[in-house]
This record gives structure tokens, sequence and C-alpha cells, in this order.
């Protein structure tokens, strides 16, 4: 289960200019939003971006906002290439375990459906995830959830999976949190804001400076 922002790629602030392009369409108002998001989810962290413009129930909004979002992301998604960059390794490592039996990737992340699932595509990852059973940021507020409801596609589509043969591999503290609260193996990945010692202090089972040993990440992940 890979995260998406700092773990496998940066963005180059595409994302942000499209949700505040959406915030506007939605709302009619200018964009003056700003919050700490690594690792968070679309649906935790919207409710506090409408609340800072004084819009304090954000829940009628939500659907059209998200469905306007993703629109907007669309419309920008081929600067993904040039304003943001894969982080290193990522590509090798993903075709190395695609080409393993028995191995599934799939997505976990804070982004909604539409947006994951956008970002990945932008640089051609796409055909290595079944993004049909992953997690998303319009799943659910809670980052454990996005993991069990992601554990509970991936068991439906593809057979059971023992606890320690799910994977959790991201860049925040949230990640980490998340795998531990749904029982799984937390993989820490320190390409993000969140150094190597954090992401072990938070209970990390693994943690990697980065993917570029891919020998070495795939020997991991791989079990």
């Amino acid at each position: 289960m890979w995260d998406v922002d700092r773990t496998l790629l940066v963005g180059g602030g595409v994302g942000v200019e499209a949700y505040a392009a959406a915030f506007t369409a939605v709302t009619g108002q200018a964009w003056a939003g700003s919050l700490m998001a690594a690792g968070r989810t679309d649906l935790s962290i919207t409710p506090e971006l409408f609340a800072q413009h004084g819009i304090a129930d954000a829940a009628p909004h939500l659907a059209e906002f998200f469905t306007r979002y993703a629109v907007e992301f669309g419309a920008r998604s081929h600067l993904m290439r040039g304003q943001g960059r894969l982080l290193p390794g990522v590509a090798e490592v993903l075709a190395a375990l695609h080409s393993r039996p028995g191995v599934v990737q799939t997505l976990v992340t804070g982004n909604i459906t539409a947006i994951g699932i956008a970002k990945v595509t932008a640089f051609g990852l796409e055909r290595y995830f079944d993004t049909a059973i992953g997690g998303y940021g319009d799943d659910h507020a809670v980052r454990s959830e996005l993991v069990l409801r992601c554990r509970q596609r991936a068991e439906a589509a593809h057979g059971p999976f023992a606890d320690e043969d799910v994977l959790v591999i991201g860049d925040t503290v949230h990640d980490v949190a998340g795998a531990l609260a749904a029982g799984v193996v937390a993989v820490g990945v320190a390409t993000g804001a969140t150094p190597a010692s954090e992401l072990a202090a938070a209970g990390a089972h693994h943690v990697l400076d980065d993917l570029g040993d891919v020998e070495q990440a795939v020997a991991l992940l791989a079990g």
C-alpha cells in the first residue's frame, strides 16, 4: 500500500493550484488557505480549510468541491512532469515488484481517489497498481481506516493476506500510525519532511532513506 506524495513523487504544486481553483469556483471566495497537509486525508483537511475562510460547515460543499477539484487537477495534470518529479528508484522498484508473482501493489493516500490515481498516471506509474482496491482520502477522514478499507478490498479481490504480508509505505508519521493502528507492517521512507529518526521513533518496522537502492528496497518489500 503506497502513499503518493513525497513517497513516490513530488507534485510541484500542481495539486495545490487545482485545490485553490476548485475552492474559488465552488465558494466564490478568493483562496487564502494554508495548512500542513502531509500524511493527512482530504476529508480531514478540507473542513479546516473551509473554516479558515469563514465557512464553518463544509459538509454541504464537499461533494461538489471534490468533483470540481478532480476537474481542475485534470486540466493541469500535464504540468506534473515539468513542475514535479519522481523520487529516486521509484519506477524501478515498482516495476520489479510488479513482476513478482503474489505481489499486489495499490495506493493508500490522503488524496481523493481521482487525484491519487491522476498523480501516478501523470508519471506513467498506473500500470503497476491495482487502483480499484486502494484506500483514498474521500473514503474516510482517518488514515488507519484507509488501510483497513484497502485491505478489505484487496482480500475480496485477491484472497486473504497475513498481517506481516501487508505493507504500508509512506513518508510521514501519519502513514506509520495508520499502519500500526491497522495491525500491519509500517515502512517509512525519509523522502518527505520527516527524518528517518522520527519515522523510527513513531514505530515504523523498517525505515529507508529513499528507494534509490533498488535491490535493497525490493528485497525488503517483497519479503
